[in-house]
């Protein structure tokens, strides 16, 4: 046996079985078994955590659009705003929109929500849910597209009349009368978010430009696709006359994102407390191999073992127990990914989560992070028994032991 490796030596020592102390080989089998399934747990829960993220964003981007360019004053947005966008960014996708509040009447039933009137061959262009809904017809000036839960709940089918009552008023007599309009329902969408699918419609840009006798030309706003809404956003305001703004999708859903990602590192610290746990079994176990084995370290430093090559002894004992519990718990980890992404065990309400299978998205990110927050808990619970292993009394030891 040479001297650099009495380290290794020892190791595989004592993670042998040990009759005359199975309790230590017990606690150290927790501590392996607890690293592994806390790391199983914190990557399952993060990626289910991910998926929903991503799933949540996914509609929300649709329905929302990247961008958005609106008015910060009573004026309304004009064609050459939108002709100009076009010029400084060829590569970007431009929905002009007029937007109202509306009341639609299906015999006596009554019910609130958001009308779009919108290009449609340019809406297509930007909203995928809108184009599945149109199915490549082409709608003529009144016609209408309404969300799923708007068609089911009035009993809308393709072709039939609806009545929608809009907050502009026209004169009637000595009295005011709410402006009302039948529009021909040619379509439903379903955006996957409940919100959308009870009040979103959607009509010709013409058709409610005449209803709410805008201007030709004139919108309350333009919806916009980008790629990179991000970098987008800021090019897009420096060009932009002072009486417009821009705003991005995030911006308008920024509670609701922020709230996401609170729970996401509360989950994140929670579940490592889990790893945290299994980490004081490798604390016990290691300290009492220490205790055990005091007069063998205590021979070992009389013969001229280091302090050093003791201490590197029983903290590469507690890095093969917990380095071997990350290893087991990254393969369980993968594999409970893999089973709950092939197989449908768990059935979701699509209407709820907007989707009616376990969305899954572990990042490359958050498994570095979870690697490197259990890597450290492991190396800091193997590194306190290992100075303890170096504070050994010799001659005390070896005098009453």
């Amino acid at each position: 046996m040479t001297v650099p490796n009495l380290s290794l030596y020892l190791v595989k020592k004592y993670l042998r079985f040990d009759n005359s102390q199975p309790f230590i080989t017990v606690i150290s089998l927790l501590a392996f078994l607890g690293v592994a399934i806390g790391l199983m747990v914190l990557m399952v829960a993060m990626a289910i955590m991910n998926g929903f993220d991503k799933e949540f964003e996914k509609k929300l981007f649709t329905m929302n659009y990247p961008l958005s360019i609106y008015s910060r004053s009573f004026s309304p947005v004009q064609n050459n705003d939108l002709e100009h966008l076009k010029a400084n960014f060829p590569n970007l996708k431009f929905s002009p929109y007029i937007s109202t509040q509306v009341i639609i009447k299906t015999g006596n039933r009554l019910e609130g929500g958001m009308l779009f009137g919108v290009n449609f061959e340019q809406e297509e262009a930007i909203n995928s849910i809108v184009k599945e809904a149109i199915g490549g017809k082409t709608l003529q000036k009144y016609d209408l597209i309404v969300g799923h839960e708007i068609a089911k709940s009035h009993l809308l089918f393709e072709g039939e009349k609806a009545t929608l009552i809009f907050t502009k008023n026209d004169p009637g007599g000595m009295s005011l009368i709410p402006k009302m309009k039948r529009f021909d329902m040619q379509g439903s969408f379903k955006s996957g978010l409940i919100a959308y699918d009870k009040s979103y419609m959607y009509t010709t840009l013409e058709g409610l430009a005449q209803v709410l006798q805008y201007e030709e030309g004139h919108f309350d706003g333009i919806h916009i696709y980008s790629d990179d809404p991000f970098g987008d956003l800021e090019k897009i305001r420096k060009v932009l006359p002072d009486d417009l703004g821009v705003v991005g999708w995030w911006q308008m859903n920024g509670n609701f994102f922020a709230a996401l990602a609170l729970e996401k590192r509360a989950l994140f610290i929670v579940l490592m407390l889990i790893i945290l746990i299994a980490s004081l079994n490798i604390i016990s176990s290691l300290l009492m191999t220490v205790m055990n084995r005091r007069k063998e370290i205590a021979l070992l430093l009389s013969l001229g073992a280091s302090k050093r090559e003791i201490r590197n002894t029983f903290f590469y004992l507690g890095l093969v127990i917990g380095g071997g519990g990350m290893l087991c718990g990254i393969v369980l980890g993968f594999g409970a990914l893999l089973v709950l992404g092939s197989f449908d065990l768990i059935a979701l309400p699509a209407d709820v989560y907007g989707t009616a299978r376990l969305p899954l998205d572990l990042s490359t990110l958050d498994f570095g992070l979870i690697v490197l927050g259990t890597s450290l808990i492991v190396a800091l619970s193997s590194y306190y028994p290992a100075h303890k292993a170096t504070q050994i009394n010799v001659l005390d030891t070896l005098r009453n032991e």
